[in-house]
């Protein structure tokens, strides 16, 4: 994956999403004159695929103090008061692992705890969930489309955040830039119902659009599946990629039974090009039992299962401060040392 630019919003900059209590101890400390360096680490309670690492550095550097190289020349070690190490998005990590280190003076960051917790723990909550439909699924491909779920403002992160997951593309075209991945969709059922069936309704779509853009057609909104997906085939022949199967729950759900029928015919009707793409109400466990009944699937469309995901609750400690190791009651004092942290600023 590119590697990603992020947005700091200037209401972030400012600390508006922060926690009251920041800024007043943040005032406080100004009126006292105090400032030391201090060392603070962020760790989840919990395991996943860490994410939000990027979007933190980006944070991070448009707050902390730029240090010039004619200061640094006349300023003994000065690097070393301004440092922030972390891992990599998508690495895997156990509860109690330190991801992110900074060592600056507190006014620098401190500000920015709130925001930089809420990053981390919402990117890697749909990350490792994102990852648990990917290692489900094997060999088959999972593609992000929980947009509609979830507020327009963070649709994007979330679908950065399963691309890091190990999700091959998401469906909005903000959330696939920030991945740097095409978006990946299909002829939604607005069409067919509009037009008042599903092949004229294809065929506006082949002949309207890009050839950039993937003729993958939904079959399910007026006949049977099958019906369906051999009209469009055969309207569109070649150029069809493929189809989408979104049987609604309440006429029985995606089956495996269903999906098998729709492979068998298309390839005796010789479009054994055409791939199928599943969705609705995709998890894990579902996702499995189609892998392990080996149902023929070009494609799992998953959304809600990532976008409800719980955010994996980060936590920021202080553990050093001056160079001297703290801790509040009941946690050890001093730097909890991960051999995969690199410094990047």
């Amino acid at each position: 994956m590119t590697s990603p630019q992020f947005e700091i919003r200037p209401s972030v900059i400012r600390g508006d999403p922060a926690d009251e209590y920041l800024h007043w101890t943040k005032e406080i400390l100004r009126l006292e004159s105090k400032n030391p360096k201090v060392l603070m680490e962020f760790y989840a309670s919990r395991g996943g695929v860490v994410c939000g690492i990027d979007e933190v550095k980006s944070l991070l550097g448009s707050v902390l103090p730029k240090v010039d190289d004619t200061a640094a020349a006349n300023v003994d070690n000065i690097d070393d008061d301004i440092q922030v190490w972390t891992v990599d998005d998508g690495d895997t990590f156990e509860g109690g692992e330190t991801v992110l280190r900074i060592i600056a003076r507190y006014a620098s960051f401190g500000l920015y705890e709130t925001s930089i917790c809420g990053i981390l723990s919402s990117s890697t909550g749909w990350a490792t969930a994102a990852n648990e439909c990917v290692k489900a699924a094997g060999d088959t491909t999972v593609i992000a489309y929980g947009a509609r779920h979830i507020h327009p403002n963070v649709a994007h992160i979330m679908d950065y955040s399963a691309v890091v997951g190990g999700c091959s593309s998401a469906s909005t075209r903000l959330g696939s830039k920030q991945a740097g991945r095409n978006p990946f969709g299909n002829m939604p059922h607005t069409l067919p119902l509009i037009f008042g069936d599903t092949i004229s309704a294809a065929q506006a779509f082949d002949e309207r659009l890009d050839m950039a853009v993937q003729r993958i057609v939904l079959v399910d909104t007026f006949k049977d599946e099958v019906e369906e997906s051999i009209g469009v085939a055969q309207a569109l022949r070649e150029k069809l990629r493929g189809v989408r199967l979104d049987t609604p729950k309440e006429r029985g759900g995606v089956t495996p039974m269903m999906v098998h029928e729709v492979r068998t015919k298309l390839d005796q009707s010789n479009f054994r090009h055409v791939e199928i793409y599943v969705s609705g109400g995709f998890n894990p466990t579902r996702i499995r039992q189609f892998v392990e009944e080996q149902v023929p699937i070009n494609g799992f469309m998953v959304g809600s299962y990532i976008t409800n995901a719980a955010p994996n609750d980060f936590t920021a400690d202080i553990r050093e401060i001056s160079d001297t190791p703290v801790s509040k009651r009941g946690r050890l004092p001093g730097r909890v040392d991960n051999p995969k942290l690199e410094r990047v600023i």
